[in-house]
């Protein structure tokens, strides 16, 4: 069966009955850590070589064996095959027939609709599990998730700040609330200034310098900006993220400035902030942008992370033409 958001939580903590587990979509580090918890919890321990058995393409064809194997020690045993394709659906099929009660667990990161999918959600004893980057409120509660452990809060502009940074990959974004936890400290409060200093401004201030090079009509400043935001680390996804969250942000203001609030006004509303240095130019921008154009702009970045998930190119190709068009459009 397909399990839906609401229903993962309570799978994780109660496996029950079920024989085979696959973890499919775009979040890696979400699909390993959905399958270390599983293994945790059937196996107890993700290393006990009595319990647990990972295995590679290579070793597809042993499932079957693996999943009819008894353990030595007693307990349940976990057969773990990392990138997981269509390909091992007949040694899956045949494992699930024959006898044994291991949980077989298949990480299969960018597996699209296909006959393993579909197997894994029709048959009674399986589950399909899909697993895409945190966003929007799912990513809030992750981080204040996070920080709670340590009794740290956080307040709004940095929850927001993060929310632009964070999310591409789940593994990333618990790496990145831990440092923030550590840096401040047990029962501590990260700010905004305290979230900008931990992750650092590189890519995500490149980030921004794209989209305002785009916004002014330099598409050759704006590529600049956005290939030193992907070497900073930023992923296509996680530009494309920033981008809409900037593009928001200016379009609010931009209706503000519409219902009669000076442009200067309307940039000291935007939260988070706007970068001291980038004051004077978010302010000519929103005077050259109107709210139906910005209003597009947003359609064409929400539209281009589509893409990331629905078609094969890569995302990181798919900012760069979305940042290309912008400039085209942002031309005096």
């Amino acid at each position: 069966m397909k399990l839906d958001a609401r229903q993962v939580a309570g799978f994780l903590a109660n496996p029950g009955a079920c024989r085979l587990a696959l973890l499919y979509g775009d979040d890696e580090g979400l699909i390993r850590e959905r399958s270390q918890a599983l293994t945790r919890k059937v196996a107890g321990s993700l290393n006990d070589p009595f319990l647990v058995s990972e295995l590679t393409r290579e070793g597809w064809a042993r499932v079957p064996g693996e999943m009819a194997a008894l353990s030595m020690i007693g307990g349940r045993r976990v057969v773990v095959v990392r990138d997981a394709a269509d390909a091992i659906l007949p040694h899956a099929s045949n494992a699930l027939k024959g006898p044994g009660g291991a949980l077989l667990v298949l990480e299969a990161a960018g597996l699209g609709r296909g006959k393993l999918r579909s197997f894994a959600e029709a048959a009674p004893d399986a589950v399909a599990i899909g697993c895409y980057p945190d966003e929007g409120r799912g990513l809030a509660d992750v981080i204040k998730a996070g920080l709670a452990q340590s009794r740290v809060t956080i307040d709004t502009d940095a929850l927001a700040w993060l929310g632009q940074v964070l999310g591409g990959d789940r593994a990333q974004t618990r790496a990145g609330v831990e440092k923030l936890a550590l840096f401040a400290g047990e029962g501590g409060e990260v700010s905004l200034e305290d979230a900008r200093a931990c992750t650092g401004e590189g890519g995500a201030g490149s980030a921004e310098d794209s989209l305002q090079a785009a916004l002014r009509g330099d598409p050759v400043a704006a590529d600049a900006a956005l290939e030193a935001a992907m070497l900073d680390g930023l992923n296509g996804v996680a530009v494309l993220r920033m981008l809409l969250g900037q593009l928001q942000k200016y379009h609010q203001a931009r209706l503000r400035i519409e219902a009669g609030m000076s442009a200067a006004d309307a940039v000291r509303t935007m939260r988070p902030p706007v970068y001291y240095r980038a004051v004077a130019e978010t302010t000519s921008s929103l005077s050259r942008w109107s709210g139906a154009g910005l209003l597009r702009a947003i359609e064409d970045v929400r539209q281009a992370e589509l893409a990331c998930k629905r078609t094969g190119s890569r995302p990181e190709l798919i900012a760069r033409r979305l940042v290309a068009s912008l400039a085209r459009r942002g031309r005096p």
